[in-house]
């Protein structure tokens, strides 16, 4: 097993129990808490495979930006000590089966994938005003768009935490 795989396996580990622990905790601040270590999991797989330009996004935007607006909406909009009502026994036998059948789509398209060696892949070298293009492009496989549609999400989430709190 080389270095890479066994760094792997951590992230893998860490991002798989603070998922769980987002998800199963009644603190909603927690579980804001829990899903910021989740994103920096993601950005530490990215930074393994090499791609620090979306390791580095994926800090700034969602771990930084995103859980912030996660945390500033629940602190406004909720009350001292609010607790996440628990689970019905049908909610949870529901979220089991789905998370099986998650599980079992990932096996049978990791099985039947044909993964490239390492010595197979050469990497490129890729000019900085090239992903600028990219990003602010509007065409085909541009980010324009669905970089709008999400600050545009975000707006609507402020206005709409900040009209929850006015009327408290």
């Amino acid at each position: 097993m080389s270095l890479e795989t066994i760094v792997f396996f951590i992230l893998a580990a860490f991002i798989a129990a603070f998922s769980v622990l987002t998800v199963t905790t009644k603190h909603t601040v927690r579980s804001a808490t829990y899903l910021l270590f989740v994103l920096f999991g993601t950005a530490g797989i990215y930074f393994l495979l090499g791609y620090t330009f979306l390791g580095a996004v994926q800090m700034m935007v969602y771990a930084g930006g995103i859980v912030v607006l996660y945390v500033f909406s629940i602190l406004l909009t909720s009350d001292k000590g609010d607790r996440i009502e628990a689970l019905k026994r049908s909610r949870i036998w529901a979220g089991l089966g789905a998370t099986m059948v998650g599980v079992i789509i990932v096996l049978i398209v990791t099985l039947k994938h044909k993964f490239l060696s390492p010595a197979d892949l050469k990497p490129t070298e890729i000019n900085i005003s090239l992903i600028g293009q990219q990003m602010l492009s509007g065409e085909k496989y541009g980010y324009l768009l669905p970089f709008e549609a999400v600050s545009v999400l975000l707006l609507a989430c402020i206005v709409g935490g900040i009209l929850i709190a006015r009327k408290r």
